[in-house]
């Protein structure tokens, strides 16, 4: 070949290469395009809070009519807020025979997490909730509780299930599934979606969230932690942000769910072990995990152990968790090295 045809040649396979080039990047942004076409956004409100939900699907088939359906008849279940619900039938009788599938697969997931954290998650504490003024009649209590009282009906030991009947071998023991059913809800409602083929989505139901494949820009589906003293001291609003691909996550916190009494800051969450309103420095508990159930239920234990035991839980369990604290007049935030990978600088 003289050195002219070999010019030529080079040539000829540069202009080639490029030709490709431009092919494969119409291609990809024909493909985005069309994805970001096919991005359907939905929101309304379950559970008393909101959801959102965001999926791609080329149809752009709108499912808010079946999610609703299934967050109702989920509240039917394991709503403590509707008195005729399975759950409140529990808790003012002795047994309840449950028909709906939900209240079952909770109580099992609760008894594992109950036993995983030695107790720091309870959900036989919904008295004592009550009692402070952190369920239904919400707010500052005239009174404190008689904590004494009230502890022997934390029990989750006499919480029994014979077929789809569960019972209580203790009279006064009742359940409150709010730490754990928002979780249980989006892992419902992603099963829901995957059902009707969609493959890449996002569904976030009062913080608690679950991301399947990418966005419509192709990329990992990215949540933003708050920062929990934003509204009291300013600064940067998000905290964190988390790559979410294929799990779930749940934060769990008492910056918003608290009130102030006698100069005092009550938190809403309830020690089962003291039956008090927990007093650490731990602000925020955020917990990567295979699904939003055990994330959600995993979160509150953690707020209930405090910095230093959810932080060693964490380490010992090899378990992805931010840990947002306060030390002093600072914040500052525990970082588990399994949860590194996921954060975004």
């Amino acid at each position: 070949m003289t050195p002219l045809q070999k010019k030529n040649l080079a040539y000829a396979l540069l202009l080639l290469a490029l030709m490709a080039a431009v092919y494969f990047y119409r291609k990809n942004s024909s493909q985005q395009q069309d994805q970001t076409a096919w991005l359907v956004k939905l929101s309304g409100r379950a559970m008393g809070t909101t959801y959102h939900i965001s999926y791609l699907d080329p149809q752009r088939n709108n499912y808010q009519p079946a999610i609703d359906s299934l967050l109702d008849l989920f509240n039917l279940s394991l709503s403590t807020y509707l008195p005729d619900s399975e759950i409140s039938r529990f808790n003012k009788g002795d047994s309840v025979v449950v028909q709906l599938p939900f209240f079952l697969p909770v109580l099992e997931k609760s008894r594992q997490i109950y036993l995983l954290t030695e107790g720091a998650f309870n959900p036989t504490v919904f008295p004592l909730v009550q009692a402070w003024g952190f369920g239904s009649n919400q707010g500052p209590v005239k009174e404190e509780p008689k904590v004494d009282s009230l502890m022997q009906f934390v029990d989750f030991e006499s919480i029994v299930v014979e077929g789809n009947t569960v019972k209580k071998t203790k009279k006064g023991v009742s359940l409150d599934f709010n730490a754990i059913a928002p979780g249980y809800g989006v892992d419902l409602v992603a099963q829901l979606l995957r059902q009707r083929g969609i493959q890449n989505y996002m569904v976030e139901i009062g913080g608690e969230v679950v991301c399947q494949g990418k966005n419509q820009r192709g990329e990992t589906w990215l949540i933003g932690i708050d920062n929990p003293v934003y509204e009291e001291k300013g600064g940067n609003p998000i905290q964190a942000k988390i790559r979410v691909e294929n799990m779930a996550l749940a934060t769990s916190g008492n910056y918003r769910k608290f009130y102030l009494k006698d100069g005092k800051r009550y938190a809403h969450t309830i020690d089962p072990k003291t039956g008090r309103p927990v007093e650490h420095n731990l602000l925020s508990a955020t917990v990567l995990a295979k699904d939003c159930i055990t994330a959600d239920a995993l979160a509150t234990a953690f707020m209930v152990m405090g910095t230093e035991k959810a932080r060693a839980f964490a380490q010992a369990h090899q378990m992805p968790v931010l840990l947002i604290y306060a030390e002093g007049e600072q914040m500052k935030t525990y970082i588990s090295p399994a949860l590194q990978p996921f954060l975004v600088e």
